[in-house]
């Protein structure tokens, strides 16, 4: 006969992933989010103006006033929060904290400072994944393959890339992207075990209990 499958209930967990611009971290984000229905993206708030092609909701949760953001920040409602050109961006505390109680993952594509942030406030529910490209050489053919940037901006990213890539030892594991279909592999494969962590199986303690409470034969 066979078994039915046992379904425990298990608290969520946040999936962060971080690299150097051009390192591969969009991809295999929008890879993961696109195939796996059991993670979905964090959504930031933003005070930046909405650009014709974003849609509220879909690519930011856009907000109309900088006191507003600055009042949320202050309350502590943020998980992390960053200032980039005059705008202000962050992740709303309220919503994550409900999706990791109806054991629902959420995915993270954020910089070591906001996974810094994210990781003093929520240490047992945060996984991190720092990518890393297999050279600086290989790095800068990608963002010159890409052809969205000027040759000025390149060279910032690739400086920027250093500082980024020297906070690897932050993280709880590091791929090298040197083949995307591998490196996709080793991402489920990490959050495949993560998702089993005995702190994360909310029910186990009481399944345990109702094994042991049967009388041995």
């Amino acid at each position: 006969m066979e078994l039915s499958a046992v379904e425990l209930k298990r608290r969520g967990l946040l999936l962060i992933l971080s690299s150097p611009s051009g390192a591969g971290k969009s991809t295999l984000t929008r890879n993961l989010v696109r195939e796996d229905r059991g993670i979905r993206l964090s959504i930031s708030v933003t005070t930046r103006h909405k650009r014709p092609s974003e849609i509220n909701g879909v690519h930011y949760n856009f907000m109309e006033s900088v006191p507003d953001f600055e009042e949320m920040r202050d309350r502590g409602d943020l998980l992390e929060w960053a200032q980039v050109h005059g705008n202000y961006y962050g992740t709303p505390r309220k919503p994550v904290e409900q999706a990791l109680a109806r054991g629902e993952d959420m995915m993270f594509d954020i910089d070591w400072q906001g996974t810094k942030q994210i990781v003093e406030k929520m240490r047992s529910d945060v996984v991190s994944v720092f990518i890393l490209p297999p050279s600086m050489a290989e790095l800068k053919a990608r963002l010159e393959r890409r052809a969205e940037d000027t040759p000025e901006v390149i060279a910032r990213r690739l400086r920027n890339a250093r500082d980024e890539i020297a906070q690897w030892q932050a993280y709880d594991y590091v791929l090298i992207n040197d083949d995307l279909d591998r490196t996709y592999g080793d991402l489920k494969a990490i959050l495949a075990a993560e998702r089993l962590r005995r702190e994360r199986q909310v029910e186990l303690e009481g399944f345990i209990d109702g094994l042991l409470a049967v009388p041995a034969e």
